[in-house]
Formats: structure tokens, C-alpha cells, sequence
């Protein structure tokens, strides 16, 4: 699966005219149905002339359990909400939501013309943002001498891992999280790093955004 990174702060972003009516995609990261309710409600405090603000929410979907929320906000049933809805499904994508605010321009679209406006609306949003993958990871602890600090950190970057916590006392314990499909070659790479005076235990596992 994939998710978007950009924050309900600073939103992706674009539009579209369709017949003098335009149509504002924007689209950010969340990790709950409430957190897409609240991006759904800065939208509209943003745009408070819109004639509509739908949205389709998606978030879950690693362990199993998948969220989905989404509204017309007032457009024919089935053509805004639903169509924002079917852009992240094809796109395969969670824990983001994506609004649609329409400022009307006198001309009925008909049903065809709002489904194929709000799902282009949807899709250039998509495109817009940051994309990441949701990857399984492997949560890890090391600790090391200050002296090996900045190989260590190396280390981990190369492999597409995210230092998690750091503890600096008479030597450094730091917690990390490094792809799974890429956490036997980490190990193997500090043993040799560092001759073998290194070691890394693994507690757990997770999943995480790693941008594509």
C-alpha cells in the first residue's frame, strides 16, 4: 500500500475548470477518520462561499483493519464523494483524505460531467503530493561509542532507515527502524563496519512510510 506525507498543514494541491465551475483538489497524510473530519473542516473555513466540499478519507489497512469515509456534501449522490473515493482505491493508497471544493459556475454538469470532474479534481491532488510506500520494518536497538556516531548514522540512511530515539550518556543507545527486505544486510554491514565490536538487537517490528 502507499500513503501521501504531505501534513493537514500544508496540504498538495491543484484545480481544474470544467463549463466555468472549478473544482479544488487538496490532499494530505492522516491516521484517523477524525483527523480527515477536522482537514474536511479547515477546507471549508477556507473556502467559505464553496458551493461544495466533498472528500473521501481512507486510513488503516496494514493490520487488517480499513477505514473509509467519505461525502457528496450536498452534489447528486454517488457523484463526487464516490468518485474521490475510487481515485485512492485505484491508487492503492491509506491514511490520507482528499477534498474537492467546488465553486459553482452556472452550468449543470449532469452526472457524468461531476463524477469525471470531481475524480480528475481527486487525481491532480494525488499527483501533487509526496508518495510513500508502506513498508514492513524491523525496530532495532545498537549502542556504540560517540566516536561511531556518524558511520552508524550512515549506516542506517543507506538503508532506508529512520532513527527513531537516541540516548547520550558515557556511550550512545539509539532505536531504529530499517526496511525488512533490508534489515539482514544492515546487520551483516555493522558487524563489518565495525569488526564485529557492534551488535544490533531487534524488538519489534512496524510499519512505515518510506517515500518512493
Amino acid at each position: 500500500m502507499r500513503t501521501l506525507l504531505n501534513s493537514a498543514a500544508d496540504p498538495a494541491h491543484d484545480s481544474l475548470i470544467e463549463k466555468k465551475s472549478e473544482f479544488i483538489g487538496d490532499a494530505c497524510h492522516i491516521e484517523s477518520g477524525q483527523e480527515a473530519l477536522d482537514f474536511v473542516q479547515s477546507i471549508r473555513d477556507l473556502h467559505p462561499k464553496a458551493r461544495h466540499v466533498a472528500y473521501a478519507a481512507v486510513w488503516g489497512g496494514a493490520d487488517g483493519q480499513l477505514g473509509e469515509r467519505m461525502s457528496d456534501d450536498g452534489e447528486p449522490s454517488g457523484t463526487a464523494g464516490k468518485p474521490i473515493l475510487d481515485v485512492l482505491r485505484q491508487s492503492e493508497l491509506t491514511d490520507c483524505v482528499v477534498t474537492v471544493t467546488r465553486y459553482f459556475g452556472g452550468i449543470l454538469l449532469g452526472s457524468g460531467g461531476l463524477i469525471r470532474a470531481y475524480s480528475s479534481a481527486a487525481s491532480l491532488a494525488v499527483k501533487a503530493a509526496k508518495g510513500a510506500l508502506i513498508v514492513p520494518c524491523r525496530c532495532m536497538t545498537s549502542t556504540f561509542d560517540y566516536a561511531q556516531l556518524a558511520m552508524m548514522r550512515q549506516l542506517i540512511s543507506a538503508a532506508n532507515g529512520t532513527v527513531d530515539d537516541e540516548q547520550f550518556t558515557d556511550r550512545i543507545t539509539a532505536g531504529f527502524s530499517i526496511p525488512e527486505i533490508q534489515a539482514d544486510d544492515f546487520e551483516r554491514r555493522v558487524v563489518e563496519t565495525f569488526n564485529a565490536t557492534v551488535s544490533v538487537e531487534t524488538v519489534g517490528s512496524m510499519n512505515r512510510p518510506v517515500p518512493d
